[in-house]
């Protein structure tokens, strides 16, 4: 299932994943730091849910509470949980 999440109080707009059971593939931002933001998506490829929130879960950017790779993790996350209660 392809699932796209809006994200809140960073630079990057958008994340946009597939998400079958709790494995997540093909992840894509919509700005933020280009560079940095594919090299995440290459390496979380095929990973599942508890394995990026393990890694990434609380990750800050600066002065900000939050960070892009910290919204993926929200974004598995609430996608995961929808896919269960569907």
């Amino acid at each position: 299932m392809k699932y796209t999440y809006k994200t809140k109080m960073v630079c990057s707009q958008e994340i946009s994943f597939d998400i079958n059971g709790d494995v997540i593939t093909n992840i894509s931002f919509v700005g933020g730091c280009n560079g940095n933001l594919k090299a995440i998506s290459k390496v979380l490829d095929g990973w599942t849910v508890e394995q990026i929130e393990a890694k990434l879960k609380g990750n800050t950017c600066g002065v900000r509470p939050t960070s892009c790779a910290d919204q993926l993790c929200l974004a598995v996350r609430k996608a995961y949980d929808e896919q269960k209660n569907a």
